[in-house]
């Protein structure tokens, strides 16, 4: 039985960076976090088949999410570039070890799991997102509609 109307993290603005593309890929790894969260029923054999079924499609969905932010800082010659593709490699070598050892019935629950989810994504948009999000909006130059826009000329020279 799946719980209706769970969510476990709420998009709000404070998470918004005002890059479209990005903002809609934190709000798909919401969602799918979210939905993790919804197939929380203590039953154990539900939500593990349940895991074991979207598990592979989450972690794609993260590494398809970080390669974009990976590429808009070097682009941008985001100087937090290295520490903040580490923090994204710890990342993912977390979750497959967590992952292991949910599938082994090891420490964690799916609530534990998507809990542990949560708490990364939140902690990483507020901390070493936001760093690069303000350094965009430093070098962005802002078009005649009020829309933020990053050219060649707005590059810091390196």
């Amino acid at each position: 039985m799946v719980k209706e109307n769970t969510e476990l993290i709420t998009w709000n603005n404070k998470l918004s960076c005002g890059i479209k593309m990005i903002d809609d890929q934190h709000k798909k790894l919401i969602i799918l976090v979210n939905e993790m969260f919804k197939h929380v029923t203590g039953n154990e054999i539900q939500e593990k088949d349940y895991f074991n079924r979207v598990i592979h499609e989450t972690v794609n969905y993260i590494k398809v999410h970080f390669s974009a932010e990976e590429k808009i800082m070097l682009i941008t010659r985001f100087e937090g570039f290295a520490e903040h593709k580490k923090e994204h490699e710890k990342f993912i070598i977390s979750v497959i070890e967590n992952t292991r050892d949910y599938e082994a019935g090891k420490r964690y629950t799916l609530s534990s799991f998507t809990r542990f989810l949560k708490d990364w994504i939140l902690s990483h948009i507020a901390m070493m997102d936001k760093q690069y999000f303000e350094y965009l909006k430093r070098i962005a130059s802002l078009k005649e509609d009020g829309k933020m826009s990053i050219s060649m000329n707005d590059m810091p020279n390196v």
